[in-house]
Order: C-alpha cells, then structure tokens, then sequence
C-alpha cells in the first residue's frame, strides 16, 4: 500500500514541477528533486526519474510535430557522451564543491546569453549542451538548462515539445543504466509510478499558463526556471 505521506509530499512536489515544466519546458527536476531527496532519500533518485520520463509525454501528445527532431539527435548524441563523464566527475570531486561549479556555470552562461542576440543552434553546439547536460544531469540530477538556453528564443511549442524528447530520452537511459549496474530497486520504481496522477494533474492545470506564456512571455519564464535551477544546486551544497 502506497505510504500516505509520501503522497502528499512528493506528490504536492510533483504536481508543482508538473504545473512549471508543463508550461515552460522543464521544472519538475527542480521542485521535486530537494524534497524528495531530502524526505526520502531511498527513493532517489529512481522515483523522479520515472516522472521526469512520463511526464514529457504528455506534452508530445499535444505537440510532437513541433520537436525539432534533427537538433535532438546531436543534444542526445552529446548527452549519451556526457553521462559517463558525469559519473567520473560524481567520483572525482567532492558532492558540494562539484553542485556548487555546476551552479556557477549555469548562472555564467544564463548572464551571458540572457541580454546577447540568438547563439548560434548547430550540431556543435546542440552537441556541446547535450554533453554539459549529461554531465550535470547525472552529477546533479538538473541537466535541463544547457539546451534550454540553446532554445530560449524559439516558440513555446517548439521548446516544450524539443526538451520533452530530450528529457523523455535522457530518464530511460539513465533508468536502463541504473538497473544494468544493480542500482534501480524496485521500490524507486514502484515510488515514481505512484506518483503518475499528480503529474496527470499538475500537467492539466499547466492548461492556462501555458497559453499565457505563449502569447510572448515564454521566454523569460524559461530564463527565471533556468536561474532558480542555479540558484537551488548552489544553495543546496552551500547548506
């Protein structure tokens, strides 16, 4: 029997990452990962790793044909590249010291894009921010914002439905992985499927800000979740 506290915390977690990445393109990383980290540590990270992979696909439901398919291939190519050097970074530098570069990196390159012109989308660098995604993704658990910020001009649909493959992609290798080394119990599994029907919700009630943000304001939404990503890997190895 599902333990009731864990779902109303991590499920009330869930459902407000739902709410943001259903509206912006990602977020539930962010909200979710602390608490239930914090909460639960057994649980981690296979629990939110199983919602980070169902939750994009209810975005694909609704905007598949918008996926720049062709730019996934080389993020993902990069990523599948970046997730073993994540692990040698996990076992090479301290937890702390390794969150709080990642932050550092994250807030330099959101400052250096936020106020520039358009950087330049090409194989090298969807190829780049998949590898630094990768890296930080298995380092920290929030790999979003290096392809995030390559997109951060493009239309909300195109964003959300590029990031959702991504992400999508990004979950099953980390979850096929963890499972080939023995690391994947079957509690952690079990813990992340519980945890659907507040996704379910947090993605429909995303409904109406997801139009909002569409009608031009996406963009600094997506800038505002990248810098509190920041923002919370540093203060959570600070602490």
């Amino acid at each position: 029997m599902p333990d009731v506290e864990f779902l109303l915390v991590a499920g009330l977690a869930v459902m407000v990452g739902a709410i943001v990445q259903g509206s912006v393109g990602l977020g539930v990383a962010l909200v979710a990962t602390p608490i239930v980290t914090m909460r639960y540590p057994s649980l981690m990270p296979g629990s939110i790793l199983v919602v980070a992979a169902v939750l994009p696909l209810a975005t694909l439901a609704h905007e598949i044909r918008e996926a720049d398919l062709r730019g996934f291939g080389w993020a993902f190519a990069g990523r599948v590249v970046g997730t073993p050097f994540g692990v040698m970074l996990v076992a090479a530098v301290p937890d702390r010291a390794l969150g709080i570069v990642i932050g550092a990196v994250v807030l330099a390159a959101l400052a250096a894009t936020a106020w520039s012109r358009e950087l330049p989308r090409n194989r090298r660098t969807l190829a780049t921010a998949g590898v630094v995604s990768g890296t930080t993704g298995t380092a920290s658990g929030i790999g979003g914002p290096p392809l995030a910020l390559l997109y951060q001009h493009e239309r909300g649909p195109r964003v959300r439905a590029t990031l959702a493959v991504f992400f999508t992609s990004g979950a099953l290798l980390s979850l096929a992985t963890l499972a080939l080394v023995g690391r994947l119990p079957i509690r952690q599994v079990t813990a992340g499927l519980e945890l659907l029907p507040f996704v379910l919700a947090g993605f429909l009630a995303a409904g109406p800000l997801r139009r909002y943000l569409d009608a031009g304001h996406l963009r600094r939404a997506l800038l505002i979740v990248v810098g509190a990503s920041a923002v919370t890997l540093i203060a959570r190895n600070l602490t």
